[in-house]
């Protein structure tokens, strides 16, 4: 999954933007709002996390901006404002969920996970498919009851597939959410994570579309 994290404080953000790599998600950081336009513009984000008081454009101002575009991407406040006046205003222009600094990075991770899961339908936290399951709080993968190892970009891979399962993704909708601006990305990356997949969890899981990219078949 690929967040954008809005942040101006280069200490706080650096902070958020080590712990939510560490927990297996690719993330930009950019520190004012018109950089936030221009990187919501332009890239197929999973979440942005929006800080209120930026230079240049306040996040209220990116807020509005991207619901006025359409964009259905969710959206979670995480500023030192606290009156309840400000979180009404926060929500009410579009926000999905709001917190307050200072802030716990695990109470983040989970309410970020608790977004992706609305975004995708879910409301379960585990998300199965036949004899899989897949944990995105524990980051594991069982096969009938047997733990798989499944490095991270794996993971977020099989996440993504399964989240979408009856729809085909792309290798490139795959790279956009493996990868953030500052990593390298091998030109066959997804042929080989989705080759290792396949050997861990059955080859018949993973089907690929020629000329269109991979899917799972809704689970029976």
């Amino acid at each position: 999954m690929r967040l954008l994290l809005v942040e101006d404080d280069k200490l706080l953000g650096k902070g958020i933007h080590t712990g939510l790599r560490q927990a297996g998600y690719a993330v930009d950081w950019v520190m004012d709002g018109d950089a936030a336009n221009a990187a919501v513009a332009h890239e197929p984000y999973d979440l942005m996390i929006l800080d209120l008081g930026l230079p240049r454009l306040s996040g209220l101002h990116v807020l509005d901006k991207v619901r006025g575009s359409g964009k259905d991407l969710p959206v979670l406040i995480l500023t030192a404002r606290d009156s309840v006046n400000d979180k009404i205003v926060g929500l009410d222009a579009g926000a999905d969920d709001y917190m307050v600094k200072p802030f716990d990075l695990d109470e983040l991770g989970a309410r970020i996970r608790a977004l992706l899961r609305r975004q995708g339908g879910r409301r379960a936290p585990l998300i199965t498919h036949g004899d899989i399951e897949l944990d995105p709080a524990g980051h594991s993968v069982t096969k009938a009851g047997r733990v798989v190892d499944v490095p991270p970009r794996e993971f977020a891979i099989l996440h993504m597939l399964l989240d979408n399962a009856g729809r085909v993704l792309s290798r490139s909708r795959l790279e956009e959410s493996l990868y953030s601006w500052k990593d390298e990305v091998d030109s066959n990356a997804v042929e080989v994570h989705i080759h290792h997949l396949r050997k861990k969890l059955g080859a018949e899981l993973i089907r690929t579309i020629r000329g269109v990219g991979y899917i799972v078949d809704k689970a029976q």
